[in-house]
């Protein structure tokens, strides 16, 4: 069975492979830190590309398609891709979280890093930096579950309401998703500027 003929199996595959790699070329079979990083990294991805797909393709879509009065609609996105990839979208979100905070507290810098490195006598720059990172996905975070997801249940039918609230949803929901994707530029500089020794500017 060829693994890449579902999401799953190709997922395993992928981890397999990496495994495999890991082991190759460093004889390690299980680094936790490294894991949780790993794992991090991933959902990480998994959530700022579902972001940057919601902002960049799928609402000018959608846009384009509601003015095309000849045209097939939105149905298709709104009743199949949406809820899908909200559902990824999310998950995602919170998964880098708690990732995040679990690299955090294993460098014992958790609770500097979102004083933004003001516990010590003197500034921890490192401490710092990723807490900047740390503060920008939290506040993301937050938008994610308290404000899009709640709203975009609304807009695309899964909880009943009026034509009112559905407007209202979909504002809030957009202004929220377009805040993160703010957001989301100084946060992935700040989460490189950690591994990197600071900030390019």
């Amino acid at each position: 069975m060829n693994p890449l003929n579902s999401v799953a199996g190709t997922i395993t595959a992928g981890i397999v492979l990496a495994v495999i790699i890991a082991v190759a070329t460093t004889g390690v079979v299980f680094n936790a830190v490294s894991f949780i990083v790993w794992i991090h990294v991933l959902a990480g991805i998994t959530w700022i590309g579902l972001l940057y797909y919601f902002n960049f393709v799928q609402v000018p879509a959608l846009a384009d398609a509601m003015a095309d009065e000849g045209g097939p609609g939105g149905a298709g996105i709104t009743k199949y891709v949406a809820p899908r990839a909200l559902w990824w979208f999310r998950w995602g979100a919170l998964l880098t979280w708690l990732t995040g905070a679990a690299a955090l507290g294993h460098y014992k810098i958790f609770a500097d890093a979102f004083a933004l490195g003001m516990l010590g006598d003197t500034l921890n720059t490192q401490a710092m930096i990723i807490g900047v990172g740390a503060w920008l996905g939290t506040i993301m975070l937050f938008n994610v579950w308290v404000l899009i997801w709640p709203n975009q249940k609304k807009v695309l039918g899964i909880v009943e309401a009026s034509a009112d609230e559905i407007a209202k949803a979909k504002r809030v929901a957009l202004l929220a998703s377009r805040t993160n994707t703010l957001l989301s530029i100084p946060m992935l500089m700040s989460m490189v500027g950690y591994g990197h020794g600071g900030f390019f500017l």
